[in-house]
C-alpha cells in the first residue's frame, strides 16, 4: 500500500472519523482507523459498532491496499507534521512509514481483515436538506433528548418526513422540543425514524455552516447521513416514540409574549441561590406586563422582575430553572409566546407569528407554600 496526500486533508479526515472510534474495545482494531487506498483515492473510517463515519480524501495512490492504525497515535503524528505532502507506505509485515518534510515515523499497523465491515444502508427512502438547516434543527432539538436508558427510543430524536416538510422531535419526560422546516421536494413518499442522540451530535459537527445539501437515507435497520465527502452510518432506534402531538395541551387560556434574552437573564439571576445540593424551583408569578421570579434555598432568597406583553392573570407556576432556560436559549426566535393554563399544566413556547416552526413544552414543578 502506498499513497501521498496533503497533510491538511488527512488531518481533517482523521479529526472527523476519530469521533466514531471506540475508546476501549475487546476488538483492538476498533480502537483504530481503517485506511483504504484505491482507484477513488483514500477512504478513512472509524466505527464503534454503533456509529460509523467514513471520509473520502483526495490522494495519489501508487499501490492499493488497506491497513488499520491506532487512532490516537496516528492523529497525534499527523497533527505534529509540517504542512506538506504526507508520503504513506505499508510493507508486507504491516509496518507503516510516514514521511512529511524532514519528519519520519515508523509505526505498527493491523490487518484490515480484523476490522468489522460498516453496515450497508439500503436506499429505501431519502431526503435532501441544507446542511446549515439540518445542523440548526439538531441543535434546537437535541437538548431535550433523554439520557434515561429505560426507554431507549427516547434517547434519540424522531424524524418525520412528509408533505409538510421535515419535523424533528425529542422528549425526556420533563420537556418536549419540536422543530419544523419545509422541504423543496419529496421523492419516494413520507417516512419516519428515530436517530440516536449521540450520532446526531456528530452529524451536527460535520454539517458546518454550509448551504450545500446533506442527504439522509433510510434503510431497514440503519440511517445514512451524507455530508459532502463524509458519510455517517448509525443504527435506527426501535420502539414506539411518544405520541407527542396528543401530549400537547390544546387549551391554554393565558398567553404572554416575552423576549427570550431578558427572561433568561432574570432566571439566571434568581438561580444563583440554587445548587446541586440545594435545589429549588423558580417560582414565576405572571401578572399584567410582568412576571415576578423568585427562588429560595438554604443559600438565601433571590427575586427579580421581567417585563412582558400580556396579562398573566396572577398565575403562579414553578419550573426547573435549567429546563426553562434551555427552552428559551434554543428557541430560534428573539421573542416567544408562552401559553399557560394552570399551575400544574405545562408551559408551551411557540413563535409569536402564529406559525408552527417550533414548539417547546416544559412541565412545571409543583410548588409548596414554603418554596
Amino acid at each position: 500500500m502506498k499513497f501521498s496526500c496533503e497533510k491538511a486533508l488527512l488531518q481533517n479526515a482523521i479529526s472527523v472519523t476519530s469521533r466514531a472510534v471506540a475508546q476501549k474495545s475487546t476488538i483492538p482494531a476498533l480502537e483504530g482507523l481503517l485506511l483504504r487506498a484505491g482507484e477513488g483515492g483514500l477512504t478513512v473510517s472509524g466505527y464503534n459498532m454503533q456509529t460509523g463515519i467514513r471520509s473520502k480524501v483526495s490522494a495519489a495512490v501508487e499501490e492499493e491496499g488497506a491497513v488499520v492504525l491506532n487512532a490516537r497515535l496516528f492523529g497525534d503524528i499527523i497533527r505534529r507534521m509540517p504542512d506538506d505532502i504526507v508520503l504513506f507506505t505499508v510493507n508486507s509485515k504491516m509496518q507503516v512509514r510516514l514521511c512529511c518534510g524532514d519528519a519520519d515515523f515508523d509505526i505498527p499497523g493491523l490487518s484490515a481483515g480484523d476490522y468489522p465491515d460498516l453496515p450497508e444502508v439500503e436506499d429505501e427512502y431519502a431526503v435532501s436538506i441544507q446542511r446549515k438547516v439540518l445542523r440548526a434543527m439538531i441543535e434546537e432539538v437535541a437538548f431535550a433528548v433523554s439520557s434515561n436508558e429505560s426507554r431507549p427510543v427516547h434517547t434519540g430524536a424522531l424524524f418525520e418526513v412528509g408533505e409538510g416538510g421535515l419535523t424533528m422531535a425529542a422528549v425526556d419526560g420533563f420537556r418536549l422540543a419540536v422543530r419544523k422546516e419545509p422541504l423543496e421536494k419529496l421523492e419516494g413518499g413520507a417516512f419516519s425514524f428515530v436517530a440516536p442522540g449521540s450520532a446526531l451530535n456528530e452529524v451536527k459537527s460535520i454539517c458546518g455552516d454550509s448551504e450545500e445539501p446533506a442527504e439522509i437515507t433510510l434503510g431497514k435497520r440503519h440511517i445514512l447521513f451524507t455530508v459532502g465527502g463524509v458519510e455517517l452510518i448509525c443504527r435506527r432506534l426501535e420502539g414506539e416514540f411518544l405520541d407527542y402531538r396528543n401530549a400537547i395541551p390544546k387549551k391554554n387560556p393565558v398567553a404572554v409574549t416575552v423576549e427570550c434574552k431578558f427572561l433568561m437573564e432574570s432566571i439566571d439571576r434568581v438561580s444563583v441561590v440554587i445548587s446541586d445540593k440545594l435545589k429549588s424551583p423558580v417560582r414565576c408569578r405572571f401578572e399584567e406586563g410582568r412576571v415576578l421570579l423568585s427562588a429560595k434555598t438554604g443559600n438565601g432568597e433571590a427575586k427579580d422582575v421581567c417585563r412582558l406583553e400580556g396579562d398573566g392573570e396572577g398565575l403562579e407556576i414553578g419550573f426547573n430553572n435549567r429546563y426553562l432556560m434551555e427552552a428559551l436559549r434554543y428557541a430560534p426566535a428573539d421573542t416567544v409566546r408562552i401559553e399557560l393554563n394552570t399551575s400544574v399544566s405545562p408551559a408551551i413556547l411557540v413563535p409569536t407569528d402564529g406559525k408552527d416552526s417550533f414548539l417547546y413544552m416544559v412541565l412545571p414543578v409543583r410548588l409548596k407554600n414554603s418554596d
